[in-house]
């Protein structure tokens, strides 16, 4: 459950719930710092623990890096990356419709991640994990 300082990066391995509790905490404690409001500190951390949590559900163990984006074209605004190395996904645009899951989960992880932030991206296959790329900006501050 440690979270390791790598520069301005945080990266907090994920094995089980309590590393799913210490990713939405440090997501958002860093969303604090950068000044995002209390509704998008908790779209974050809402957003890392759908994120996190499918590492646990799906692949048993992955990684979690958060990072501030500051002075990028879009101004202020946070990066989590999530990495697992599990069965991948078959079908992205199938596992992004509301409703759908591939275990027992409610099929809202995904989809509900990405109505929560700006911009998300996914790279996986089947037999090569996935990686889930998040990126929220600072409306409130780059004004």
């Amino acid at each position: 459950m440690a979270a390791t300082m790598v520069g301005a990066d945080e990266h907090i391995p994920i094995r089980g719930e309590d590393d799913i509790v210490a990713a939405r905490q440090c997501a958002r404690a860093l969303a604090k710092r950068l000044g995002f409001g209390l509704l998008d500190q908790s779209r974050i951390a809402t957003a890392v623990s759908e994120l996190t949590r499918n590492v646990v559900r799906y692949a048993a163990t992955g990684d979690a890096y958060i990072r501030p984006l500051e002075g990028a074209p879009r101004g202020t605004g946070i990066e989590i990356v999530v990495a697992d190395r599990g069965p991948g996904i078959a079908d992205v645009e199938l596992a992004m419709r509301d409703g759908y899951s591939s275990g027992t989960g409610l099929g809202m992880g995904l989809p509900g991640t990405r109505r929560l932030v700006d911009e998300m991206e996914i790279d996986t296959a089947p037999g090569r994990g996935t990686t889930v790329t998040i990126r929220k900006w600072n409306r409130k501050r780059n004004r």
